[in-house]
């Protein structure tokens, strides 16, 4: 008998006998479900954190910063080469015929938890004129747009919601004395992180900073990105490098999201190793039930292979329906769940990709989990069936 068909043979009798194991059957399943769910869960946070972050992301809009910066704290942009930057070919112009690019400035300030009452910190951006042109998903919900030269904030409604005094009419101290909150706005899809503006010669001066950390262009078009990027280099006087909007969000959440995925792959590898070491031991009981019908096999001709290979095969079929129960659980019980681990919320997304790989996480384990038993299984002596006769 070929291979082929001593597999099927095999793969069919084993299938058809787990009606008499269920206990068994469903230890495994439990166990692949739990680390599936779990992963797929903790994954979520990381999509969805990455989701909330580039949602307003658009690929027209584009980030200077000095050359080789890891990111805007790092960068140090002169006043002297904002013009310089502004007449560049490729920025669009506004309504008066100015090209929309806003010079950025940002420092750290201290704001206090609602819940808690206790501080954190956020990053404060002072930004020149131009922000509403630069930023049309910027929408005042109340109040009125900061005035240049006055210590004057505006702030978003997640700040409102997560910090005390970030509402119209507070006030807040901070470096050089008390400064009001006019307006407060939501921005578009992105609504996960404190944000707040002021005019960037007022933060400048009052936070004793003589450049600024970026400038921001909004292009005529992304197919302009090219044109704009090769001028930026070809300009001895500039230092700076032209980077998509899209990929410094990226690289800023890179960070964070490493964290997130160096947690979700911990705590998922444990969960997987308790799954695969309780699948394993489910199946050598199963093994050892068989062990006088896979002698009887041995003894009339069927080769250790195939027996290795239907019982593999079978490991990784119970494995299957875990892995769906599981990411099935993920989806119902965290998918769109709001999570706000260090002042950023977001809401955890259980996509496809994660899914795939919650699925190919059960098959590892359970293909690991059934070497040893399939060994044991091709191992088992002939004399065993011979002395049952």
């Amino acid at each position: 008998m070929s291979f082929i068909r001593q597999y099927w043979a095999l793969l069919r009798m084993n299938v058809g006998d787990l009606r008499q194991r269920l206990g068994l059957v469903f230890t495994i399943m439990i166990g692949v479900a739990c680390a599936v769910g779990v992963l797929v869960s903790m994954l979520a946070m990381g999509v969805g954190a990455r989701q909330e972050a580039i949602g307003n992301a658009r690929p027209d809009r584009v980030i200077l910063m000095t050359v080789g910066a890891q990111g805007p704290f790092q960068s140090s942009i002169s006043k002297d080469v904002v013009p310089i930057i502004r007449d560049l070919p490729g920025i669009q112009r506004n309504a008066k015929g100015d090209p929309i690019a806003i010079s950025q400035v940002l420092v750290f300030v201290q704001a206090r938890n609602r819940a808690t009452g206790k501080g954190i910190g956020f990053a404060l951006a002072g930004v020149s004129s131009g922000l509403a042109d630069y930023m049309p998903e910027l929408h005042l919900t109340a109040g009125r747009m900061f005035r240049p030269g006055l210590h004057e904030l505006i702030a978003s409604n997640v700040c409102v919601r997560t910090f005390a005094d970030f509402a119209v009419g507070d006030k807040r101290l901070m470096r050089g004395g008390e400064w009001s909150i006019v307006g407060n706005f939501h921005m578009g899809r992105t609504q996960g992180i404190c944000v707040v503006f002021s005019d960037a010669d007022t933060v400048l001066s009052a936070f004793g900073r003589d450049s600024y950390n970026q400038v921001n262009v909004m292009l005529e078009s992304p197919a302009t990105f090219a044109e704009f990027a090769n001028a930026v280099k070809a300009n001895p006087s500039l230092h700076v490098e032209a980077k998509h909007e899209a990929e410094v969000t990226e690289q800023g959440m890179k960070q964070f999201n490493g964290i997130l995925n160096f947690v979700s792959y911990f705590v998922g590898a444990i969960m997987a190793v308790a799954a695969t070491l309780g699948a394993a031991n489910s199946l050598y009981a199963i093994v050892d039930s068989r062990r006088r019908e896979l002698a009887t096999l041995r003894a009339i001709g069927f080769s250790a292979g195939p027996i290795i290979a239907a019982m593999l095969s079978e490991s990784i079929l119970l494995a299957l329906p875990g892995a769906l129960i599981g990411a099935g659980i993920a989806w119902f019980c965290f998918n769109g769940f709001a999570a706000s681990p260090f002042g950023f919320s977001f809401h955890l997304a259980v996509t496809l990709p994660i899914v795939s790989l919650g699925i190919g996480w059960a098959l590892a384990m359970g293909l690991f989990g059934g070497v040893l038993p399939a060994l044991r299984a091709a191992r088992v002596p002939v004399t065993t069936a011979l002395r049952a006769v």
